[in-house]
């Protein structure tokens, strides 16, 4: 695999205050995540996950090392606009990113903007708007469609751009379990299907223990790093840096605290019953 994101010592902190000290928000991170892969990027409020993703499409720039977008160092002025249109951002309020008053003209806006010839902006929008399976919607309006729906209508404006990835920043926040699921599945799909690269930011651990990488964060550092089962099977690593851990690791862990013999690298649900089933005497002589 080729390298959609790297970063090199990054270090950024946020502009003072007046009478105060530059707040130092992230510290040499080093970071690199591949084309095509479905990253997972977790840590408390504070953590600097956030911070971190604002800088994969260059809103942040760095006060300290590197950040390169397909080889483009985002302190490049002239390559700001090629590495926007490599990197979509979703950001947790669907309302502040939607800004037209029918469905199909937001998801055009983006296109519109960088000069894509009207014939091929609809077909950009159609198959945006299929991509995440609201083509059935494309002359409603937005306010009228529900939480999970407005966030779908703004990862298809950001797929009507065309990106090599997408960067959601704590984009199912806001959402029911239901919204959420929507969402995942779309961006699942889409890394499935398209091969384009995700970086999800999230706080929901069961939302993480879907990536291919876990990356954990904590006061501005990368403190994991590695695939969902490596990472979540250090649960008391991870509540230390104040973190739960996925529903059935935390039911694995509690189990083998009172004494039941159970790996704990079991993150789906069925991967769960089997292990309890096997730890149980009637599982061990099936």
């Amino acid at each position: 695999m080729s390298t959609m994101i790297q970063t090199e010592q990054l270090a950024y902190s946020y502009p003072a205050e007046e009478g105060h000290r530059r707040a130092a928000a992230l510290h040499g991170i080093d970071l690199s995540i591949e084309k095509g892969s479905f990253v997972a990027i977790l840590g408390h409020n504070g953590s600097g996950k956030s911070t971190l993703a604002k800088h994969f499409n260059a809103i942040l720039l760095p006060s300290g090392g590197r950040v390169w977008v397909a080889g483009h160092d985002t302190m490049d002025e002239s390559a700001l606009l090629e590495i926007r249109r490599r990197v979509g951002m979703v950001f947790q309020n669907p309302d502040n990113q939607i800004v037209a008053n029918v469905v199909e003209e937001d998801v055009a806006f983006a296109p519109e903007n960088m000069g894509v010839p009207t014939e091929e902006i609809r077909r950009r929008v159609d198959s945006a708007l299929s991509a995440v399976g609201m083509s059935g919607f494309a002359r409603h309006a937005p306010h009228l469609l529900s939480g999970g729906q407005k966030q779908r209508i703004a990862i298809a404006g950001v797929i009507a751009m065309e990106p090599e990835c997408i960067v959601l920043d704590e984009s199912t926040a806001m959402l029911d379990p239901i919204g959420r699921q929507e969402v995942l599945s779309t961006v699942h799909r889409l890394n499935r299907e398209k091969g384009i690269t995700i970086v999800l930011i999230t706080h929901h651990m069961n939302e993480a223990a879907e990536a291919d990488r876990v990356v954990v964060m904590s006061d501005g550092k990368v403190e994991m790093d590695g695939a969902p089962g490596e990472v979540f099977v250090q649960v008391e690593r991870l509540h230390e840096l104040g973190l739960t851990v996925p529903d059935t690791v935390e039911l694995l862990y509690e189990l083998k605290q009172d004494g039941v013999e159970v790996a704990l690298d079991a993150l789906s649900v069925e991967e769960c019953a089997d292990a309890v089933i096997q730890a149980l005497p009637a599982g061990k002589g099936r």
